[in-house]
């Protein structure tokens, strides 16, 4: 799931700045990724980053570190922006050097293959070259995986992975022949390494991590990541495979079982805004904890109430005030006279059909053209411009609202719409204004800042502040489904407990 939301993002990280680092070795006999951060001193145009503001300035942050075990050994972790976390493996033997971003929402190893000729993506990154290693063994089979903005075909081999001094024998793992597209021609990493469930995995490939349990390689089944989001300190985070850092979060973690084995997915109790004692959530809504995502994201007619209530202003709300202004009192007239909600949009012929309409899978996957290809078009813009209409109108008709004001406040929503990229911009000096969002879990509230929830790109003049809720919506049976990416995972130490499947939440320290 990761993997789909980053997509959106990772053509937008263009240049940044880098400095080594080292570690010394620990006797813990945990597999450890570190890493260290320094102030920016470059500013980057924001061409390409796809964020709904004005402005020429972006700051840049560099990020390095290592992934080692308890004999020292390293691998490079970078992560730029606070956005992508991405180190260094070896395939094959000798060992192949990959950097691979390191993913909660996706399930795949794949690497550009050496057969790789017509994308141009592959001419900027390394290619595993299977007649390099003796332990490569031919697979063959097709696979394909389609993201939100971007996709990679290839087949699937076998090979050894190194992690350090740790060999994980016999993975499965895709080498990519196409990477159409920008999406992985302007990104800084060579590939992808899932760390979800096997369940999600294109051609039910066993995951790495689940050989690294298998084969004896980390003392617990359990993996887990500190984010520092403290632009002023060196340290950027740590991702430990094989338990927990008790010096990286406060107090005890609140657990909550994995309901479905795809994604790390649990159940959320509510959305809160501010000081209201009911939020967005009050049903439940489901959610994954999600290393791959930047933000946090969730169903665009949720995302865009969160917005208008801190003020974000998305730049792509036209169509919406185009349909408000031409169908808004015949969907209030409707809903008075109780038509059914679901079936309004398809009665005034924006919608092609009764019912939910058709969300197109998120991820996906093609294994053999024998085992079948799904597929699905975007939707068209105005039905689901129109479906958001008719929630938000019936919400403000139980609360006994005038035709009037209905209307005004619809087209206020309608400014707080994202961009296509799913970026509102929001006012640098109204952060001590803004409330704060919390979310339930377990039972437990975990409250985000403004100055968490916000993320600020420059500084002086020419700062801008990027809301951190952007939308996705996920179809059923996947979705509804809310993302925690880095933003959330940042204010809070997360465990992914294989062995218990659960995921655990503590402050982080």
């Amino acid at each position: 799931m990761g993997t789909f939301i980053k997509t959106s993002l990772l053509a937008f990280f263009l240049l940044f700045l880098l400095s080594p680092t080292a570690f010394a070795a620990t006797n813990d006999g945990l597999l450890r990724v570190g890493l260290k951060k320094r102030k920016p001193d470059r500013f980057n145009q924001l061409t390409e980053h796809g964020l709904s503001v004005e402005g020429n300035a972006r700051r840049n942050f560099g990020f390095h570190g290592t992934l080692r075990n308890s004999d020292g050994d390293m691998i490079s972790l970078k992560n730029y922006m606070d956005a992508q976390y991405f180190g260094e493996i070896g395939i094959g033997t000798p060992a192949q050097k990959f950097t691979v971003i390191f993913d909660t929402g996706s399930s795949n190893l794949w690497v550009p293959s050496s057969k790789c000729y017509f994308s141009v993506a592959c001419l900027f990154h390394s290619k595993y070259k299977a007649k390099s290693s003796s332990s490569y063994k031919k697979n063959g089979t097709s696979a394909a995986i389609q993201y939100g903005t971007g996709s990679i075909s290839g087949f699937f081999s076998q090979d050894s992975i190194t992690l350090g001094d740790l060999v994980v024998k016999k993975q499965d793992f895709i080498e990519a022949t196409k990477e159409p597209g920008i999406t992985f021609l302007a990104a800084k990493f060579d590939g992808i390494l899932g760390l979800g469930y096997q369940a999600i995995s294109v051609g039910k490939a066993v995951p790495v991590w689940y050989n690294m349990v298998n084969q004896g390689l980390v003392q617990e089944p359990v993996f887990s990541f500190w984010l520092n989001r403290n632009a002023d300190e060196e340290e950027g985070g740590e991702l430990v495979f094989g338990g927990v850092d008790t010096t990286h979060f406060k107090g005890e973690h609140t657990y909550v079982p994995v309901t479905q084995k795809g994604y790390w997915q649990f159940d959320m109790g509510d959305v809160l805004v501010g000081e209201a004692s009911t939020g967005f959530c009050a049903d439940g809504c489901a959610a994954i904890a999600d290393s791959g995502t930047s933000l946090l994201a969730g169903p665009t007619t949720i995302i865009t109430q969160i917005n208008h209530a801190i003020g974000a202003a998305g730049v792509m709300s036209q169509q919406c005030k185009t349909l408000v202004n031409q169908y808004g009192k015949a969907i209030i007239e409707m809903l008075l006279s109780e038509a059914q909600p679901d079936k309004i949009c398809s009665q005034m012929n924006l919608c092609t059909f009764d019912g939910a309409r058709d969300v197109s899978p998120i991820i996906e996957s093609v294994v053999d053209k024998e085992n079948g290809k799904s597929s699905a078009g975007l939707n068209d813009e105005m039905c689901a411009l129109c479906e958001m209409a008719v929630v938000w109108m019936r919400n403000q008709i139980k609360r006994n609202e005038t035709e009037d004001n209905i209307i005004n406040y619809v087209n206020e929503l309608c400014d707080r719409i994202p961009s296509p990229m799913g970026e509102s911009a929001v006012e640098c000096n109204s952060l001590s204004s803004l409330p704060t969002i919390a979310f339930t879990i377990g039972g437990k509230t975990f409250e985000l800042t403004p100055e968490q929830y916000v993320l600020k790109i420059g500084e002086g003049d020419v700062a801008q502040c990027i809301s951190g809720f952007t939308a996705m919506d996920v179809a059923p049976p996947l979705g509804p489904l809310w993302i925690l990416g880095d933003i959330f995972m940042g204010r809070y130490h997360t465990v992914f407990d294989y062995g218990k499947s659960r995921v655990g939440f503590a402050e982080a320290a």
